[in-house]
């Protein structure tokens, strides 16, 4: 893609963003910045402050699936990477079927809790280290 028309795209891009985030200028740009490079993207605040909303309209506006992690005490691995159930068809016969967890996603938030386990964190990043 040519120069000019990226500029173009990206600011169309932008500006659907800015439809739902209203005065965030900057953050939009930093992170539409980041995940254009490929990159991972930190955002801290108090709550209330729309990290959730951005997001989540980041993903519908680029037509990508969004989940979100909530990192809590009781959560297990399976609960991030996904987990094989057994699954019946229409002729009886049973098989194992895996169901994706939310690190599949193409955005995923991950939302911390007073006490993240360390499990279930480190293997959330597992992949993320593996693409950089």
């Amino acid at each position: 893609m040519q120069m000019e028309k990226f500029t173009v795209r990206a600011g169309e891009i932008e500006a659907e963003i800015r439809k739902v985030i209203v005065g965030q200028r900057d953050i939009i740009r930093q992170t539409l910045i980041a995940l254009l490079a490929g990159g991972n993207v930190l955002l801290e605040g108090v709550p209330g402050l729309g990290k959730t909303l951005l997001v989540k309209t980041i993903g519908q506006v680029l037509d990508l699936e969004f989940k979100r992690i909530q990192f809590t005490p009781d959560l297990m691995p399976a609960d991030i990477a996904g987990t094989s159930i057994i699954a019946e068809d229409s002729a009886g016969r049973k098989s194992f079927q895996f169901q994706p967890g939310p690190v599949f996603a193409n955005i995923i938030l991950l939302m911390k809790s007073t006490a993240p386990l360390l499990k279930p964190r480190a293997l959330f990043w597992k992949p993320c280290r593996k693409k950089a």
